[in-house]
């Protein structure tokens, strides 16, 4: 195996990672936008790094036993979490309880939003184990990329919440809504063509 190769793949592998990342990022700011303390930033990280982990290896490992429909179930099933978050971060935000919201980044919404984010990554595990790609650099870079994306997210989302105070948790829940609907809407454009 020649170094060209080597940084090839390496190359291809973070520049997916990169780009599974990016509705980690996205959902993070959304997240971000309801009161975390930095403990808590850290561990949401570090979960979603490791379901970014887990995803890929579970799709590089089972390869070709999963049907194509798999990836339009797994953008489906992240796009109804998404919205179920979206919305009751929403309906919290015009109550008056603390930690009102059914789906909070805690307790079991403490791994439904890592889920969420990272299923669709296990598609992507899919199609590199049908590829032959290396599966301990694979989940590795994933998981170091979706934590460092996910964690920027948070910390930037923190600093708006500041700006827009009582509102925040209503935009955040806004993103997530408007993001869960674009990844449905998404796989509707891809069946149409």
């Amino acid at each position: 195996m020649n170094a060209a190769y080597v940084i090839g793949e390496l190359v291809t592998i973070s520049t997916m990672a990169f780009a599974l990342s990016m509705d980690a990022f996205s959902v993070s700011l959304g997240i971000g936008m309801m009161f975390i303390r930095l403990k808590r930033i850290a561990l949401i990280s570090g979960l979603t790094g490791l379901f970014h982990m887990l995803m890929p290896f579970i799709g590089i490992t089972i390869g070709k036993l999963i049907s194509r429909h798999f990836g339009e179930f797994a953008l489906i099933f992240g796009g109804c979490l998404l919205i179920a978050i979206g919305i009751s971060m929403i309906r919290s935000s015009f109550q008056f309880e603390k930690n009102a919201a059914i789906i909070s980044p805690y307790g079991i919404g403490l791994f439904l939003f890592p889920l969420s984010v990272s299923i669709d990554s296990m598609s992507a595990g899919l199609s590199l184990g049908m590829f032959g790609a290396k599966t301990f650099v694979t989940v590795i870079i994933f998981g170091i990329v979706s934590t460092v994306m996910t964690m920027s997210g948070l910390v930037l989302a923190r600093k708006f919440r500041r700006v827009f105070g009582k509102y925040s948790m209503a935009l955040g829940g806004m993103i997530l809504l408007t993001f869960g609907v674009k990844m449905i809407v998404s796989l509707s454009d891809i069946n149409i063509r």
